[in-house]
């Protein structure tokens, strides 16, 4: 049996997100406010902007006021209740401020394509949506076909780290109820992956760091309320639809058994990536022709040989290069 594909049954989670007015969120807060530091690091300015998704309200929220120039937003969602969520945050929150004018598009669920039309932002930002997109590669590849020469992709997803204490909890507790193990939690991207997806969708100068943010909740059943507050419930129907009530005892069981902390909260990991990609244009710093170099390899290595200082750097600093900062939050009460 097949599972139902994720993107449809996520926006009926999503739906049911929207129906709570939007509140802080530490975790969700954190990461958004991370991803859209990194216009600050952008000396040009972008006056169309393109919001894909995920925590697009938040997204929108911090837009207004002109920041980084833009003055014209395109919000795009498969949920038309998040999308009706947003808007109305926005007029509630106009007082005093100044809005982007925002357009609001809805992406029907079955339907793989964008609604964009080629060329037509300066900016596309995809916080905390990409995860669940049946195609990722497709769909990144559709936001650079958006963007303008030297447009700019920033996005963050959750990575495969994300949730592991929750995911051993489930191993434990299937192994020892029912002598076997079957996925609860939903598989996510890898951090090597994370590169290719940026060069596969035509993006130049690619980056990707990583961040894990520990949020600690008071029980098992604090954790998932807030995964369902934030549209992030499992999006594939497995083969039962409904974890037995016993496993799920014992799914609690072993979180607390094995990763209780001396408060008695129980800690979950969320792997945040990041990715920042530019559509192509002239003006971008190109690679060097091949066999332009003017020191080879041969006389660094002996350099650094005599310096005595080279040993150990190469795993430890792709080790260092692929982390990011870990910080610790608390769930909205």
């Amino acid at each position: 049996m097949q599972a139902t594909p994720a993107w449809p049954l996520k926006t009926l989670h999503r739906d049911r997100a929207a129906r709570s007015p939007l509140a802080p969120d530490p975790l969700v807060d954190e990461v958004v406010d991370r991803l859209l530091d990194r216009l600050e690091d952008c000396r040009r300015s972008f006056e169309t902007a393109v919001i894909l998704g995920g925590a697009g309200a938040k997204v929108a929220e911090r837009l207004a006021g002109g920041r980084a120039g833009i003055k014209e937003v395109v919000h795009v969602d498969t949920s038309e209740a998040m999308l009706e969520r947003s808007r109305s945050h926005a007029e509630a929150s106009s007082s005093g401020r100044q809005h982007p004018d925002t357009r609001y598009v809805h992406w029907p669920p079955a339907s793989e394509v964008l609604p964009l039309e080629p060329a037509s932002a300066d900016l596309v930002i995809s916080c905390l949506g990409l995860h669940w997109v049946n195609d990722v590669p497709g769909v990144m590849a559709q936001c650079r076909h958006a963007l303008k020469p030297d447009g700019l992709l920033l996005a963050a997803m959750f990575g495969g780290h994300t949730l592991q204490e929750l995911r051993i909890a489930c191993t434990v507790a299937q192994q020892e109820r029912e002598g076997g193990v079957s996925p609860r939690v939903s598989p996510l991207a890898q951090v090597r992956d994370a590169g290719n997806l940026l060069t596969r969708a035509g993006l130049a100068i690619p980056a990707v760091d990583v961040d894990e943010i520990q949020v600690h909740y008071a029980d098992a059943v604090q954790l998932v309320q807030h995964l369902r507050s934030m549209g992030e419930s499992g999006g594939l129907i497995k083969r039962r639809q409904e974890l037995p009530r016993s496993v799920a005892l014992a799914t609690a069981a072993a979180y607390a058994g094995l990763f209780e902390e001396e408060d008695g909260s129980l800690p979950a990991t969320y792997e945040v990536i990041y990715m920042t990609g530019w559509a192509p244009h002239p003006s971008q710093q190109q690679p060097a022709k091949r066999g332009s170099a003017t020191v080879s390899f041969e006389d660094l290595a002996r350099d650094f040989g005599e310096g005595g200082g080279g040993g150990g750097g190469g795993q430890g600093g792709a080790q260092s290069g692929s982390g990011g900062s870990s910080s610790s939050s608390r769930p909205p009460d």
